[in-house]
């Protein structure tokens, strides 16, 4: 091998060298041992189907990750076509308050809704000033908590993928439909939203993947009713419930690979992750 040809080599060795010890060994540690724990069975798994417990927290992941996935998508939407047509300094300004909750802790940002849901948070508190209820609203430990807060969270991730794309199009296209007769919204409808699907699509299927495994948020805003499956694969090794934990682990990760190599095969998903992630 020559000097030119083995640095490459020498650059990446160290990377995969942390990837296998801190990623790959405990993923494979995990898969085992949710078949050889306590002695090798596939019983661990035959028994998820009949778990009244895993099947309803499963389910309400799957419809908290749709309903954050559909609140990002229809607030994220708007707000990356205006990026893309702001000029340069107003689109700085812009994406510098988008970036802001990125750029702050998750914990900060969920207590931060804490304070805003609370019995005695700013939401209450303004509609008692304003005389609107007499009592305070139940607002903290919700489902309507936990789809605010992941929204508020995860939006940024919708919103970029989207303006990326909306950057790219250009701009002599609209203007060649409305010479031909369309109207704004037909101009919008007819060629700019089916060019920005790709971003939509990146922003979707990432925004959906992060929240199936949301920890923090929901464990802080949530309730005992709203549990999602990472919660209760941390109370499964808080109570070192190995196996179980395990096998909810390798269920969770299961589910992310299907959603991933299911949408590979819609139109445009591979041209969105290009496209939507310059």
């Amino acid at each position: 091998m020559t000097q030119a040809a083995s640095a490459p080599v020498l650059l990446v060795g160290p990377l995969l060298l942390f990837m296998a010890a801190f990623y790959a060994f405990p993923v494979l540690a995990m898969l085992a041992r949710s078949v050889t724990d306590p002695h090798p069975t596939l019983a661990n798994f035959a028994h998820l189907a009949g778990d009244g417990v895993f099947l309803h927290v499963f389910g309400t992941t799957l419809r908290t990750a749709f309903i954050v996935t559909a609140g990002t998508l229809f607030l994220g939407y708007p707000v990356a076509l205006a990026l893309s047509r702001m000029r340069p300094t107003a689109a700085t300004i812009t994406l510098v308050i988008v970036l802001l909750p990125f750029w702050t802790s998750v914990l900060v940002r969920s207590y931060a809704w804490m304070v805003l849901l609370g019995r005695r948070g700013l939401i209450n508190e303004a509609l008692r000033a304003l005389d609107l209820i007499d009592a305070p609203l139940r607002l903290l430990n919700t489902p309507l908590a936990v789809n605010l807060a992941m929204i508020h969270i995860l939006l940024p991730y919708m919103i970029l993928p989207i303006a990326s794309v909306l950057r790219q199009i250009d701009p002599s296209l609209p203007r060649a439909a409305a010479g031909m007769g369309a109207t704004p919204w037909g101009a919008f409808r007819q060629v700019v939203l089916p060019l920005s699907m790709p971003g939509a699509l990146a922003g979707t299927l990432l925004v959906f993947v992060l929240s199936l495994g949301f920890y923090i948020t929901p464990a802080l805003v949530g309730g005992p009713r709203d549990l999602m499956l990472s919660q209760l694969i941390a109370q499964q090794v808080d109570l070192l419930n190995w196996p179980y934990a395990a096998c909810l682990s390798v269920t969770l990760l299961a589910a992310t690979l299907v959603l991933l190599g299911a949408t590979q095969v819609l139109p445009g998903v591979r041209g969105a992750f290009r496209l939507g992630t310059r």
